[in-house]
């Protein structure tokens, strides 16, 4: 129930419209301590990824499909470049070039490059499509370093 006061005997009462800010501060600084504490016990998932020193010689010819940072798909054929999604990359490629479902050492390889700011969705997404729709030989572009 509020507060009331009453000033002089005729005027009648008045309500006192303020919040007790207190109990929330109470509360926010329990809180602030119990992140201060639990913070240092969380470790970070860590992921060893491999490194390329050397990598093996490009394939001659393959159809190249480069994923950029807005997740545009771009499909180069030889010399002709097709724009396309992350959805229709598979089935645009098949229809360009049906070579790509052929058995074995007969296949032209697709090498995918995408931008390393990217969801690795994406990037699985584009090779999932490419294994259902047949394309056997599939390889990621990477940089070689030290």
């Amino acid at each position: 129930m509020p507060a009331v006061t009453s000033r002089g005997r005729g005027r009648g009462r008045r309500t006192i419209s303020e919040i007790n800010m207190v109990p929330f501060i109470d509360v926010m600084l329990v809180l602030l301590i119990i992140f201060m504490v639990t913070a240092p016990l969380i470790t970070p998932s860590m992921i060893a990824l491999p490194k390329v020193g050397k990598a093996s010689s490009k394939p001659p010819n393959p159809v190249q499909i480069e994923i950029g940072k807005d997740e545009k798909v771009q499909i180069r054929i030889k010399t002709d470049a097709l724009p396309s999604n992350v959805r229709n990359v598979a089935a645009d490629i098949v229809k360009r070039e049906p070579a790509v479902k052929a058995a074995g050492a007969d296949a032209v390889p697709v090498v995918i490059s995408a931008d390393k700011s990217i969801k690795y969705e994406t990037v699985v997404q584009v090779m999932d499509n490419l294994q259902k729709a047949g394309v056997s030989r599939v390889g990621l572009s990477v940089q070689t370093g030290n």
